[in-house]
């Protein structure tokens, strides 16, 4: 091993750190009992179908915690809810949460990842479905959460571990370095050497693994693993370089060390192997978890919270659950939380821990835990909490703008006022639901993230609320105007008896400039039409302007009362309002009135392996391109901008996926009314 082989640093690592003579967790090693670490916590992320929670299931039965299982299957929609849990581990007390995996349900991944010790990533063992787990790598690293990958269904790898890795390493800035290297025996993944302690194991179904003698076949690639490991650690360590380079090895006691101190600064990535169905290097998983997860204090410095003052906590998730009110899933950041004290001026309504997913009342909860807290109504998501209420507010991730929506309605109008109060605690419990009002449609639009994220809203509605609503695509707020200019004359008179009415007006009605809206003017002279009478006429004009001949408001004319007569007796406000609504209907369908269509700005974010099935996407539906460009966040992906017909996008998020293995997004704007040429969807 020369020095020349050593793999650069990740971009920003430094090459040693404070942290080495004294991190929070140098204190903790591998043999130390658990009330050394306290309570931690760690989420388990990665991409729809990867067996996460599989997983998640399958270090619970290694605890002694096993999931019960619903009776209704349908009680959880697989890869949409997040799911926590409690557990021991040689002693140690863990807090596990099952993230939703598909990219619909990202956001509450994002919330529960803001608040975990650690993160491991679940993927799939082939390098060409290593591009899936490329945005959560990168979430990670944005939000500096320590993290390891878990290689899941290794007993389905047919090619070279190490070509898993290095697809794996194209998307992290992080190195990763592989723990475990695989032992086949024929085709099939039946053990592995672990790097670090340098033994051998075989898998056993349901149980933890049997130690073997190191095949002699994997000497070769059990060193060459483990130089390379060596190498990684070595570049944020001097003395460990020191070592290598005059050929001492280290000890197992150092390596754990040095691995213990990268993974709470984020620098590297431990990499093991495992197939959770069969529950193949659960158990491994969970004593990395243990010796290498940063302990509370190390998580809660990170996010920059002192270690005296109040009990602190922060609520990450809200639900509502049927009689039993409002549930908040929080971190406690700082001190004890105890059942009954006030947070932020609401008494606490319980604390619930959740063993093997199942609620258990206790009595408080410590540093550390994720725990349920019960009716804290009027808390919402992301608060901070404390008994003074007076608790600066800790960051919290931004909702993601909405890429889908569908227009609800109950059957019965009856329902209107249990659906508002539904729809509240909807978006309570899920920030990335949004909730407009069409004014000119008359629609209420649920706006969210795919697909599938608003079926499951509106199941939640139909469900927990005993709603029978009706759900359609929202309509496109069509505008209209016109191409040229008319002058149009009406006269209103009427004899009743009485006092009748009267009003005679001339309007000129003509075309402004896309977006310069609705102007009403007059030049009238003599007093032929008194003051008084000609705001009647401009607000009248107006109003008629808000439905034209084609049904749609009317935009961008200017509007001018030239001329009229009015009768001393019979003439009012009135009556000039009606003559000028007459004129406007009559004048509006005589000046060529066109439909006009919005068109948003959109801007659609990709791997670049894909930006040429983007850009054909959106000229397929209507878009002019404007261009593309690397995206400056995310190295190779690409940001490829158009202008494009809105009665185009409401499906798009969900073709944009199909074509990008789920990767695809975009983000809109308005940007300016077109004029309609017929393939308008409505």
């Amino acid at each position: 091993m020369n020095s020349a082989s050593i793999p650069a640093k990740a971009p920003g690592a430094p090459r040693s750190s404070a942290i080495a003579g004294g991190n929070v967790m140098s204190a903790v090693s591998p043999q130390d009992p658990q009330n050394r670490a306290g309570h931690r916590s760690v989420a388990l992320v990665g991409p729809y179908g990867s067996g996460k929670s599989t997983l998640f299931e399958a270090l619970l039965a290694a605890a002694g915690q096993p999931v019960r299982r619903a009776a209704d299957p349908r009680a959880r929609r697989a890869g949409s809810e997040l799911r926590l849990a409690h557990c021991s581990y040689l002693d140690d007390p863990w807090s596990l949460v099952d993230c939703p995996g598909s990219v619909e349900f990202a956001y509450e991944a994002q919330c529960a990842l803001a608040v975990v010790d650690a993160a491991v990533v679940v993927c799939d063992p082939d390098p060409a479905r290593a591009l899936t787990v490329a945005p959560i790598l990168r979430l990670l690293e944005t939000m500096q959460v320590p993290h390891l990958v878990f290689v899941n269904r290794i007993d389905t790898l047919a090619g070279r571990v190490r070509d898993t890795l290095a697809a794996l390493q194209a998307y992290s800035r992080a190195p990763l370095v592989l723990r475990q290297v695989p032992i086949r025996s024929g085709e099939t993944v039946s053990g592995y050497v672990d790097v670090v302690s340098e033994r051998a194991y075989r898998y056993r179904r349901g149980q933890e693994s049997e130690m073997i003698q190191l095949p002699a076949a994997m000497r070769d690639r059990e060193v060459e693993a483990r130089d390379v490991l060596l190498e990684v650690l070595a570049d944020h360590d001097d003395a460990l370089m020191e070592k290598i380079l005059e050929d001492i090895a280290p000890s197992t006691a150092e390596i754990y060390a040095q691995l213990r101190r990268d993974l709470a600064e984020d620098r590297v990535v431990e990499v093991l192997l495992g197939a959770a169905e069969h529950a193949h290097g659960v158990r491994r998983l969970w004593k990395a978890l243990r010796h290498d997860v940063p302990a509370a204090a190390a998580t809660a410095a990170r996010h920059g919270i002192a270690p005296e003052g109040e009990a602190l906590g922060q609520v990450f998730k809200s639900s509502h659950v049927g009689h039993a009110g409002k549930q908040s899933l929080a971190r406690v950041w700082r001190g004890t939380l105890t059942d009954g004290m006030t947070l932020n001026g609401t008494r606490l309504g319980g604390i619930l821990r959740l063993p093997g997913g199942e609620p258990a009342k206790a009595a408080q909860a410590e540093a550390g835990e994720l725990v349920a807290l019960g009716r804290l109504d009027g808390v919402p998501t992301g608060a901070t909490l404390s008994a003074s209420g007076a608790a600066p507010a800790l960051p919290w991730p931004m909702p993601p703008a909405p890429v889908h929506a569908l227009a609800i309605a109950t059957e019965q109008r009856s329902d209107d006022v249990k659906l508002s109060g539904a729809l509240q605690k909807l978006l309570e419990e899920d920030p990335a639901l949004a909730l407009t009002h069409d004014a000119q449609t008359g629609e209420t639009v649920l706006h969210g993230q795919g697909e599938m994220h608003l079926n499951a809203a509106v199941e939640r509605l139909t469900r927990g609320y005993a709603l029978k609503l009706a759900t359609a695509r929202p309509a496109v707020p069509f505008k209209e105007t016109i191409r040229q200019k008319v002058q149009q004359h009406a006269r209103l008179k009427r004899q009743t008896g009485g006092h009748g009415q009267f009003a005679d007006v001339t309007l000129d009605i003509a075309p402004r400039a896309r977006g310069e809206g609705f102007l009403f003017t007059d030049r009238i002279t003599g007093g032929v039409v008194p003051k008084q009478y000609i705001p009647a006429v401009g607000e009248a004009a107006e109003e008629a302007a808000r439905k034209g001949p084609l049904g749609n408001p009317v935009v961008d004319i200017v509007v001018t009362l030239v001329d009229g007569t009015f009768h001393s007796v019979d003439s009012s406000d009135m009556a000039f309002r009606t003559a000028a609504r007459m004129a406007m209907q009559e004048g509006l369908a005589r000046a060529e009135p066109v439909l006009l269509e919005p068109v948003d700005h959109v801007t659609v974010t990709v791997p670049n392996a894909y930006t040429a099935s983007a850009q054909r996407l959106l000229s397929g539906r209507r878009g002019r391109i404007l261009g593309y460009a690397e995206n400056p966040a995310a190295p190779g992906w690409d940001d490829v901008e158009a202008q494009v017909p809105q009665a185009e996008l409401q499906d798009l998020i969900i073709e944009l996926r199909s074509q990008t293995m789920g990767l695809g997004s975009y983000r809109r704007r308005f940007d300016h009314l077109a004029e309609s040429n017929g393939r308008a969807k409505g």
